[in-house]
């Protein structure tokens, strides 16, 4: 049985229509791969998915139908989001800005430091006197303390130094053999997202119109669905 699953999901800003078929399933513990020319849908597929945006057809996580449900109570069911562009509490410690999100479960200080070690070296730091990269760890170690069953990284690696963009993909991939989530991963690098997604599914113009294994997806698909 899918963890999360869209079928022929539409969504609107105002009266403009954003999305007009996207479909999708997502099982427990698998890492899937959105992707897609930017404009085409990702991210507000996530919007519809965490409920930020009003959407119609398909649109169920855990069993439960997502399109009654208001953003925080879609939250914890256990949807975890890494936004795009970060978003932490620019006034807010690094130790606080974790705390603010806590839910109780597995994932605590400790464990999200393990992960992130600088997280724990920069705790009394205020989160805008960080790079962008220790931002990026913030946004995602907040997310995983919400203990969700499925997290979702919107562009998590991007603007990032090659450096620091190496740390999280090694992150990403620790979650994924480690922690059993789901994993939803908005990027632009097929190489690197093979390493750490099962399966990809692409957005043109608001719809699917690929879904199949990372290993199916050959230089000519990407050429024509995500190539520049």
């Amino acid at each position: 049985m899918s963890l999360l699953s869209l079928h022929a999901l539409r969504a609107f800003y105002g009266p403009a229509q954003a999305l007009f078929d996207v479909s999708l399933d997502l099982a427990e513990g698998e890492a899937m791969a959105l992707m897609g020319r930017n404009g085409m849908g990702k991210t507000t597929t996530v919007k519809a998915i965490c409920r930020m945006l009003p959407a119609s057809g398909g649109l169920h996580f855990a069993g439960h139908d997502l399109t009654r449900l208001p953003s925080h109570r879609a939250a914890r069911l256990g949807i975890g989001l890494v936004p795009e562009g970060r978003r932490c509490f620019a006034g807010l410690t690094v130790r606080e800005n974790l705390i603010a999100a806590a839910r109780p479960g597995p994932w605590d200080m400790g464990r999200v430091t393990a992960l992130f070690p600088r997280l724990a070296e920069r705790a009394s730091q205020r989160a805008a006197t960080l790079s962008g990269g220790e931002q990026q760890m913030l946004a995602i170690g907040r997310a995983l303390m919400t203990n969700p069953r499925l997290l979702i990284l919107d562009e998590a690696t991007e603007g990032l130094a090659p450096l620091i963009r190496q740390e999280i993909w090694a992150a990403i991939a620790r979650l994924k053999a480690e922690s059993g989530m789901a994993l939803l991963v908005i990027d632009k690098s097929p190489a690197e997202l093979a390493q750490v997604c099962d399966r990809a599914t692409i957005l043109e113009r608001g719809a699917t119109v690929w879904s199949g294994s990372m290993a199916d997806l050959t230089p000519d698909l990407s050429a024509r669905w995500i190539g520049v």
